[in-house]
């Protein structure tokens, strides 16, 4: 009997219900989500790894306590003091088996519009499998060979995805946030209620920017420096302001009568959360005070304070940092914004005003229709008649985020000096990534107003 159970648990592992061997005070759980909950906790063993990698802390901790640190690091030829599993170089490597394992079930997964199919049975599947396949990928790039062509290659490579996916994640606000007004203004059509919901949340979400546009100012410049700050602040805030006014001008008003300020106010509010970071990610400037001593400038002296235990900023911010690129991928990875990708939006006539409009899960209508249980968690089996997202658009997020993470933890193109611990300590790069994000944000949504008089014998829908 013992036997029998034990053959039936590994075959879960390698079955369709992932989370069947959970425990049964867990709630009910669909395929779907259950199936890209794996994939994201691989996503994140991975990431952990590389920050182990990257933390010059852990590293000698492990030299201390580990006993034959040096002969074990020889037997696996990782150097006398496992050199070649800590630093930049390892995390590349990682992250190149883990963006591999993730493109090529992009490859695999591509036009799977049904969840019977073979192929749809081993992406919902084969957990341990594909575990193993993910270590295999991430430790065969270590023995690859010519590593410093390979390293300099990877490194655009890893760049140029990691832009990509910020891109994407901007087009995805963009289509948030005029989906958000039309959901709200399909409403007010019926019940005046939306109408002073929106003009509240218009008023909050310009109130936040217009705060935030204060105190930067306030605590990010110094009356004798940060010529940058100030230049900066003071064209992001203009920027706020005329895209404010394009929307609600009347020629883009004609073209588009869902337009309005709710989207200008969540971009103002955008812009203003990158300016800040950007601003908190640039290197301190120092000038000499009247006593000939070093003062640091341009950022708020509340925040040298912070900074001084690293270690708990660091893990704290890291925490969050990597839990919002989890969100990002697993909210990017529905049928509705992979459609929004390619142009493809819901009609007014279908909007149903709702306020939590953006968490209407896939699949609802036959969500019910097949529930099973092993002995362990209820899984729902929503994709009976269909998947409900896109398998090939889900793993390609992943690949984009896999280099978006090497190029995150490794400091961009200050990867060097990289250290986990400095993490939070300000660089060029980074600065001006986060600032281009901005402008790359603004330029979309101005190009969704514009779009419609640019070419007005083109259909466009927002």
């Amino acid at each position: 009997m013992s036997a029998h159970c034990c053959a039936g648990q590994l075959a879960c592992c390698c079955g369709i219900a992932a989370c069947s061997l959970c425990c049964k005070c867990c709630p009910k759980i669909k395929q779907s989500t259950s199936t890209r909950f794996m994939y994201a906790l691989y996503f994140m063993l991975v990431t952990i790894i590389c920050c182990i990698m990257m933390s010059t802390t852990v590293a000698n901790e492990m030299k201390t306590h580990i006993p034959f640190y040096k002969q074990m690091c020889k037997s696996i030829q990782a150097g006398e003091m496992c050199e070649k599993l800590v630093g930049y170089s390892a995390v590349y490597k990682v992250c190149f088996g883990m963006a591999c394992f993730f493109f090529l079930f992009f490859l695999f997964t591509i036009k799977i519009n049904s969840s019977k199919s073979c192929r749809a049975y081993i992406h919902n599947g084969f957990w341990l499998i594909k575990l193993i396949l993910l270590a295999a990928m991430c430790s065969g790039a270590f023995f690859i060979p010519d590593q410093d062509t390979f390293l300099n290659a990877w490194r655009y490579v890893g760049a140029t995805g990691g832009f990509l996916f910020i891109a994407i994640q901007l087009i995805l606000l963009v289509e948030f946030t005029h989906k958000w007004n039309k959901n709200w203004t399909a409403g007010a059509k019926h019940k005046q209620m939306w109408n002073g919901l929106l003009a509240l949340v218009t008023l909050m979400l310009y109130s936040v920017a217009v705060a935030a546009l204060v105190l930067m100012a306030l605590f990010y410049t110094h009356s004798e420096g940060c010529m940058y700050n100030k230049v900066l602040i003071g064209v992001h805030g203009g920027l706020c302001l005329f895209v404010s006014l394009v929307a609600i001008s009347p020629c883009v008003q004609n073209r588009q009568p869902h337009s309005g300020l709710l989207q200008s106010g969540v971009i103002s509010c955008y812009v203003m959360y990158l300016t800040f970071s950007a601003l908190s990610s640039k290197p301190p400037e120092t000038i000499l005070d009247e006593n000939n001593r070093n003062i640091t400038i341009c950022v708020p002296e509340f925040s040298q304070g912070l900074h001084r235990d690293e270690n708990l900023v660091t893990g704290l911010g890291t925490t969050i940092l990597f839990g919002c690129i989890l969100y990002s991928c697993l909210t990017s990875t529905t049928r509705a914004s992979s459609e929004a990708l390619r142009g493809i939006y819901g009609t007014p006539e279908s909007e149903v005003a709702r306020c939590c409009f953006c968490c209407m899960p896939d699949g609802d209508a036959d969500a019910e229709e097949h529930v099973e249980k092993r002995g362990g968690q209820s899984v729902i089996y929503d994709e009976k008649k269909g998947t409900v997202y896109s398998y090939a658009y889900f793993h390609f997020v992943f690949f984009l985020a896999s280099l978006y993470v090497m190029m995150t933890v490794t400091h961009w193109f200050h990867y060097e000096s990289a250290q986990i611990e400095k993490f939070f300590t300000g660089t060029w790069s980074i600065f001006w990534i986060k600032m281009a994000s901005c402008w790359v944000c603004v330029c979309l949504y101005l190009w969704t107003l514009i779009a419609p008089l640019c070419c007005p014998t083109r259909e466009f829908s927002v």
